[in-house]
């Protein structure tokens, strides 16, 4: 429970007495978060953590804590302009955290104005519609590396589906989806300032083309929709519901279908070959939500004074994330190839899509999309395996995400000329264009 006082001094607010703070970026982290997780939980309900060198936080491991802080909009604050002024400038981590005028970065009514365009456009696409883009896109990429017998299903699938998915419901040409592409990648892979600045100029260029083309002409897409709800965003909130919606689709998206993708092939229940099995693709993807949410850390909040919330004292303004992951798996996690249930996890709920008035508000189009995106490839390859054992897979470094760097796999090849259906002859080519 949260509550304005308790006993005793306030103790620095990223150190406990022998105890250092933990890193969550770097190999090692990206090998076993896990680990690092089981560390975490001997501060307590929240411990202290580095999002890149020098740049701190408090991270909340505990499922009731997270729940405390994600439903108490009273205590704590999504807005961080009164904080970024301490935001360190040559950080890459900055773009996932500065301030911006959307339905992530605000709170209370100007929070639930920015939030309702988003739920209300979205109501707008009909599931079917949304199935038919996400299996003409699946088609045109799988059409790419079809007959080479093998493919990346990170580099040359997962990871540029949702974009192209997104750039389509916008209602913008196929051909635009490369700008995009570069711009939400980078804005999650930047290694640097240089790298994010360049990513943030490609997403800029992107949207600004987004507004432009709808100003010029509206129809039934995203975009459209966003510019002329009851809103009536400006331009400045237009481009920003933009960008969230499609950083905040892209990377959870890509890696629940990369991840959902690896454990189903190492995994029997789903199939023996993948033309059949006992557990479908939704089952796989509530394993990942559960045991490998695809975004492990994040939900930036700020306590509005200082508060001493489970255990910790906070200082206003002090920024403090949310452990998907570890809250998640704190009874335990399911391994892939493990029933749910064997390692006392027991298969339950999970906080993948946050919480409270800030949890994910296009939960359903999500889940058809990376459900539709599975289902095609493996109706299309369904002999798909791994040329390296799971636990050789490398994973990409960063405090937020929990996402594959590659996922190597081999399968019988697929020609325009054989017999029977392929992706050659059906969809639009120019989608994984």
């Amino acid at each position: 429970m949260t509550s304005p006082a308790a006993p005793g001094p306030m103790p620095p607010p990223l150190a406990r007495p022998g105890h250092d703070v933990v890193p969550l970026y770097g190999e090692e982290f990206a090998a076993d978060p896990y680990a690092v997780y089981e560390r975490l939980r001997e501060y307590g309900d929240l411990a202290p953590v580095e999002l890149s060198p020098g740049f701190g936080a408090m991270l909340v491991t505990d499922y009731r804590a997270a729940l405390d802080l994600l439903h108490d909009p009273v205590t704590w604050a999504k807005d961080p302009t009164d904080w970024q002024d301490a935001l360190p400038q040559d950080s890459a981590v900055t773009p996932m955290l500065r301030a911006r005028a959307n339905a992530l970065y605000t709170d209370g009514e100007q929070h639930d104005r920015y939030r309702k365009v988003i739920s209300d456009s979205f109501a707008r696409l009909e599931p079917h519609e949304l199935r038919r883009m996400v299996s003409e896109v699946s088609d045109g990429l799988i059409a790419k590396f079809g007959e080479a017998g093998e493919a990346d299903l990170m580099g040359q699938y997962a990871r540029l589906l949702p974009l192209l998915v997104f750039n389509r419901t916008f209602g913008l040409a196929d051909s635009m989806g490369d700008l995009l592409i570069e711009g939400a990648m980078g804005i999650f892979d930047s290694r640097s300032p240089e790298e994010a600045a360049a990513a943030e100029d490609a997403y800029t260029r992107y949207i600004m083309e987004v507004i432009a083309t709808k100003k010029r002409e509206r129809g039934p897409d995203l975009g459209s929709w966003f510019m002329d709800h009851p809103a009536g965003l400006n331009d400045e909130e237009l481009s920003q519901q933009i960008l969230l919606t499609t950083a905040a689709g892209y990377e959870p998206l890509s890696n629940l279908i990369g991840n959902a993708l690896s454990r189903m092939l190492v995994d029997d229940r789903y199939y023996g070959n993948l033309s059949g099995g006992a557990l479908t693709p939704r089952d796989a993807l509530h394993d990942v939500l559960l045991n490998e949410p695809p975004m492990a850390n994040y939900s930036a909040h700020y306590p509005k004074r200082d508060v001493y919330f489970h255990g910790v004292w906070l200082r206003a303004g002090q920024l403090v994330l949310v452990s998907y992951a570890a809250a998640g798996t704190q009874r335990g996690r399911t391994a892939p190839g493990e029933s749910a249930g064997s390692t006392g996890s027991g298969g339950g709920a999970h906080l993948a899509w946050a919480a409270g008035p800030h949890a994910c508000p296009v939960q359903q189009p999500a889940l058809l999309i990376a459900t539709t995106a599975i289902e095609r490839l493996t109706a299309w390859l369904s002999d798909i395996e791994l040329t390296v054992p799971y636990d050789q897979l490398v994973w990409r470094p960063g405090p937020f995400q929990r996402g594959l760097a590659a996922l190597p796999t081999r399968f019988s090849p697929i020609s325009p000329d054989q017999a029977g259906a392929t992706p050659w002859k059906t969809g639009r080519p120019a989608a994984a264009q």
